[in-house]
């Protein structure tokens, strides 16, 4: 039962990306470009720290 859904799933899940592609993020009029790429670049360096900590607390 649990491959038959999950074959099920995966060929909708498919089949919408080739046919609807992926969301398109629309920002709100008051949220400059600039501001979201320094969002973006915040959260990325966000998650190096994140993966470095975890790296370290593992060695």
């Amino acid at each position: 039962m649990d491959s038959n859904w999950k074959g099920i799933k995966e060929a909708i899940t498919s089949t919408s990306l080739e046919i609807l592609g992926h969301k398109k993020y629309h920002h709100k009029e008051w949220i400059t470009v600039d501001t979201l790429n320094k969002i973006r670049e915040r959260r990325n360096k966000k998650a190096a720290i994140d993966t470095s900590r975890t790296k370290a607390e593992k060695a």
